[in-house]
């Protein structure tokens, strides 16, 4: 956030049930609109087209869950944040939940340059006469991805196919057990140097995959050999103490 500075605040949320089917875009919209009805005093850019200072993580997939979303924005001035996440919350469509809030450090990198890695929760299905996604066949198959040197996959970019080793992303993969319709796996993938949509992590494991629920679980800011959750990663108070 560039410019004139107020008073930051960081949101944890999560985005669960039919809601989900919404485009980060309709999350965005949801939450200014909320921001609106409970009348917060946020700073906005300056020029010609004024707007908000909000920003949102990395964006979430149309259809997928997450227990951990986050977003910061710009007050005026300051104000009690205690209450803030009901009030939001009650202004939220039915399924996006604030769980926490916190004042945020003056200049703290954003979300999305500050984000390292994610970890998922995915449900793996198959459909028709394809073999069941057994937990059995699953584990098989996350041996065989790990001991891989190299997983390139293509994809398409401003209308070019290009390939890309995506093996040095997937930092972890377990079989957490079976489901009603397949197996889940739990999964870490580092988000440089290269991102690993879930997708694509699918695909990688058995063309005859599918993905079922899956759910967005935890993000995690690191730096040097620590690692931090985006709502604790960049505090006011412990940066202010340090200071003093």
């Amino acid at each position: 956030m560039k410019g004139e500075r107020g008073f930051p605040v960081r949101i944890a949320f999560t985005k669960t049930g039919k809601v989900r089917f919404i485009s980060h875009r309709d999350v965005a919209r949801a939450f200014e609109r909320a921001f609106r009805i409970e009348s917060l005093p946020l700073l906005f850019t300056q020029g010609f087209s004024p707007r908000p200072k909000v920003s949102f993580g990395l964006a979430l997939s149309v259809g997928h869950e997450s227990d951990a979303e986050y977003l910061d924005f710009e007050l005026v001035s300051e104000i009690p944040l205690a209450p803030l996440a009901a009030a939001i919350t009650r202004a939220l469509p039915v399924g996006i939940d604030v769980v926490a809030v916190t004042a945020l450090a003056d200049r703290a990198p954003a979300l999305q340059e500050a984000v390292s890695a994610v970890e998922w929760e995915i449900e793996l299905t198959t459909e028709g006469d394809a073999m069941p996604a057994s937990p059995e066949v699953v584990l098989q198959r996350v041996e065989a991805l790990l001991a891989a040197p190299t997983l390139v996959v293509e994809r398409v970019r401003k209308g070019r196919t290009a390939t890309e080793d995506i093996r040095p992303t997937i930092r972890r993969i377990a079989v957490l057990g079976p489901t009603e319709h397949g197996t889940l796996i739990g999964v870490e993938l580092a988000t440089r140097p290269t991102s690993v949509r879930p997708a694509e992590l699918v695909a990688a494991l058995g063309t005859e995959f599918r993905e079922g629920r899956v759910r967005r679980t935890r993000q995690w800011i690191e730096r040097g050999r620590e690692r931090f959750e985006p709502l604790t990663a960049d505090p006011r108070i412990a940066l202010e103490a340090r200071a003093s």
